[in-house]
């Protein structure tokens, strides 16, 4: 069966959550390899600085604005990139924040941006990208979830969740894309180096940076996998740990992550 990658020619790359992090790294990326990249985030400022940023590429960054958790702004967008530019070829619905929580000293506020950002974020520009795809019967999506999204881990109650969402949607959807001709990717990164995983206060494994995350990405984007799941070694491990019953998952972890001996 022959796998569909997308290509420059197709169409255009649209990247949320694209200021900053991966989403900033993989636009340049891409960008270099030729698309028409349009970068969407709330700072219109940091998606101007990355447009100057890849001006001597191959490719073009078009910044558009806009908020992922505002569903009719999506849309907006969507339907802007398909009549002034291009048809959407290539999705990456990368958009996301991570705010730690304390189990004991929860923030209501907390879980509720991040499912509005995190996971309805996600759904709001997937809807109009496959519906614009559909009729077509070609496209490609890769939603951006996490290693944290397999299992439980410390101060990832409300981060995990939604990733863990992400990784459900994103399999579950691809049952019906596949039938509509329209390729749909998953993304598990493990630690990137970013300010919000500096707040993490355990150890990170096989830290990465987010070039090197970009180009991981990037290179997924053009294989056969469903998965993109980096660094390998990492992905193993956190693979096997949620294989383990419950009754030696939580004490390897507690202790691998020093919760072990965290005091109240």
């Amino acid at each position: 069966m022959t796998v569909y990658v997308a290509t420059p020619a197709d169409g255009a790359a649209w990247i949320t959550g694209a200021s900053s992090g991966i989403g900033r790294a993989l636009a340049l990326e891409l960008a270099g390899a030729g698309w028409t990249v349009v970068a969407t985030a709330r700072s219109a400022a940091a998606l101007e600085t990355l447009a100057t940023d890849a001006r001597d590429l191959a490719g073009r960054i078009v910044p558009m604005p806009g908020d992922v958790t505002d569903a009719l702004a999506m849309a907006a967008i969507a339907a802007r990139i398909e009549t002034e530019l291009a048809p959407v070829a290539l999705l990456v619905a990368n958009a996301g924040i991570y705010l730690p929580q304390d189990g004991l000293a929860g923030s209501a506020e907390a879980y509720s941006q991040t499912i509005d950002v995190n996971l309805k974020g996600t759904v709001n520009v997937l809807l109009p990208v496959i519906a614009a795809m559909t009729p077509r019967y070609k496209g490609q999506i890769a939603v951006v979830a996490s290693v944290a999204g397999y299992s439980g881990l410390p101060t990832s109650a409300a981060y995990g969740a939604t990733k863990a969402g992400l990784i459900n949607m994103t399999e579950s959807l691809k049952f019906d894309l596949d039938r509509a001709g329209i390729r749909i990717q998953l993304v598990s990164p493990g630690f990137v180096d970013t300010p919000a995983t500096a707040e993490n206060p355990f150890p990170m494994p096989h830290l990465m940076s987010v070039e090197a995350a970009a180009k991981a990405i990037a290179e997924g984007l053009k294989g056969k996998a469903f998965e993109i799941a980096f660094p390998r070694a990492f992905v193993r491990q956190l693979k096997f740990l949620r294989l383990l019953p419950y009754r030696l998952y939580f004490p390897l972890v507690a202790r691998a992550t020093g919760w072990a001996k965290k005091p109240l």
